[in-house]
């Protein structure tokens, strides 16, 4: 039976009438249009699905659309402020730190979260950080790269 769930949505009031236990990856790709987070492994392994929620890295393909209730829900897509591209952001289109990018939406999510609680990192700190968000690619060095550029870029700044 549909629920009403409410929640803010990159910045914006949202509401929906979904089965409360279907996955939020799937209310956002599907019903909602969001395309950023990608359906990886489907088991919360891959981080392909990753988005923000209260300022926490979470896997959307593992949490039912009710547990967002009254909750903030950041996607890649309501990273940017307008025009103005988050420091990760930035810094992964500086350090082609993608290459085919289907897990960069959840590699910056996953950042902007571990950046947001550790805003210092040192770079074994950030290959920790990043473990669980896999690319097939290879392209890790430089999002690693990336990332310590964004944080020394963030300093000082109030970014979300």
């Amino acid at each position: 039976m549909p629920k009403t769930v409410s929640f803010k949505l990159n910045g914006r009031p949202a509401q929906i009438s979904v089965d409360p236990e279907r996955t939020l990856l799937w209310v956002l790709r599907t019903d909602l249009a969001l395309t950023g987070p990608k359906f990886g492994c489907g088991i919360s392994q891959c981080g392909a699905c990753t988005v923000l929620l209260d300022n926490h890295a979470v896997r959307s393909c593992s949490i039912p659309v009710q547990a967002v209730e009254g909750r903030s829900v950041v996607t890649i897509e309501g990273l940017a402020n307008g025009d103005q591209l988050h420091p990760l952001q930035k810094a992964f289109m500086e350090h082609d730190a993608l290459q085919c990018g289907y897990c960069t939406p959840g590699m910056i999510l996953t950042a902007c979260a571990f950046l947001h609680d550790n805003p210092n990192p040192n770079r074994d700190q950030v290959i920790a950080a990043m473990d669980a968000n896999l690319c097939r690619c290879g392209a890790h060095p430089r999002i690693i790269d990336a990332i310590l550029d964004a944080a020394t870029a963030m300093k000082g700044a109030h970014v979300s």
